[in-house]
């Protein structure tokens, strides 16, 4: 039994992503439960089995083990034309389908039609995921139009969330993306972004300023109808 197979075992178990620490603590783990075993069997006076050289080899194994293992996967999937890759998201790393499975991948769903963003909102949503966590008059400021409902928009997606108050008059909402961002988007960082570094460097147009700045409400839930 190598790393790998078992590193492999346990994403395919796993309904959320499991990080290299995550899964070198797994497997180290493993080995001090079988450890545990053969010692008590030892007080017992009993004559234990002593662990296999496999499994007492993965006893300090580390998150730079795992990530290896998960590339010898890659590599092996890859050369054997797998229609699935291990890709690495914010929360960890996952198995995915391929893109060019697509439309075969799609007709398990044939309810689920694709949801795309308008211009507005992709605008609104690119401006956010560059210069995050980024208040909306700041948005406004880029787009030089009212950005209440493109923000909206994409909160409902949970392309969006809000992320704290500035530290400015009035206390202003921060906006920053979501895990839901990352995962659509197919990258783990903003840094995965083109051109991020160049583009977060841009210095951007500086937002109106009122006389008497309010606090910004968080947005409203859906209220039920009063009843007749």
């Amino acid at each position: 039994m190598t790393l790998s197979s078992i590193v492999e075992s346990l994403l395919i178990a796993s309904q959320e992503p499991l990080s290299s620490e995550e899964i070198a603590r797994l497997v180290r783990g493993r080995v001090a439960e079988a450890e545990d075993v053969l010692l008590r069997e030892t007080d017992e006076g009993s004559s234990p089995t002593p662990l296999p050289d496999w499994l007492s080899a993965l006893a300090n194994t580390s998150a730079e083990d795992a990530s290896q293992a998960i590339t010898n996967l890659n590599q092996h999937y890859s050369e054997s034309e797998r229609a699935f890759s291990i890709l690495e998201r914010p929360q960890g790393w996952k198995i995915y389908t391929k893109p060019e499975f697509g439309d075969f991948v799609r007709l398990l769903f044939p309810g689920r039609k694709p949801e795309r963003l308008s211009g507005p909102a992709m605008e609104t949503l690119a401006i956010i995921a560059y210069r995050q966590p980024i208040t909306k008059a700041a948005i406004e400021a880029v787009r030089g139009v009212s950005c209440d409902g493109m923000i909206q928009k994409l909160l409902d997606r949970d392309l969006i969330r809000i992320g704290g108050r500035a530290e400015l008059p009035g206390r202003p909402l921060l906006y920053q993306t979501t895990d839901t961002f990352f995962e659509h988007f197919g990258i783990k960082s903003i840094d995965d972004l083109p051109n991020a570094s160049e583009l977060r460097k841009i210095k951007l147009p500086e937002p109106e300023t009122s006389l008497a700045p309010q606090e910004e409400q968080l947005p409203l839930a859906p209220t039920e109808p009063a009843a007749p």
